[in-house]
């Protein structure tokens, strides 16, 4: 039984419920409306921490989804779970591949931002300053990047920005 239908949630039900009456009078082809029901219940199990069975959605999402822009939200979501998971080189793979088909996904250069400025927190801890740096300016680039596109969003970013000195803007937005 797919995820979908046994969901015991008033709220995720009432959701399914008007998703799959969507889905039946947008005229869409049935490849497409299989790939959203892959994408709905790959949300649903990762919402509920069972990554590896929302992975498996989303790579059947994949197969069949043909839409740039749908398929970068189910490559971002990838990233997502490889990023709850400590593997952040996979992240970044699967946060890029979303960027190369949308490059308009500000949530997705946030996310390849933080990992950077994680990473260089870890490098400086380790005293290796030099990686460091490098690494929290790739976090500055990609921050930057994700602000330009959403002004009014990643304040904290905004702030380390300015407070690092990497950044000459005064305000975003």
């Amino acid at each position: 039984m797919p995820r979908s239908q046994r969901n015991d949630n008033f709220i995720d039900k009432t959701f399914t419920v008007m998703a799959d009456l969507i889905l039946k009078v947008l005229p869409t082809s049935s490849q497409s409306k299989t790939a959203f029901a892959y994408y709905r219940d790959g949300m649903s199990a990762q919402a509920d921490g069972e990554y590896a069975e929302a992975l498996e959605n989303y790579q059947a999402a994949l197969e069949l989804e043909e839409d740039p822009n749908d398929r970068s939200y189910i490559l971002y979501n990838i990233g997502l779970i490889h990023a709850s998971n400590g593997d952040h080189e996979k992240a970044l793979e699967y946060y890029h591949q979303a960027l190369e088909l949308n490059p308009r996904m500000p949530q997705a250069l946030n996310n390849i931002a933080v990992i950077y400025h994680y990473l260089g927190t870890q490098a400086e801890e380790q005293q290796r300053s030099e990686e460091a740096e490098q690494l929290f300016d790739r976090a500055a680039d990609y921050w930057k990047r994700a602000i330009q596109l959403a002004p009014n969003n990643y304040i904290e970013a905004q702030n380390w920005l300015k407070t690092t000195g990497r950044s000459s803007m005064d305000v975003y937005f």
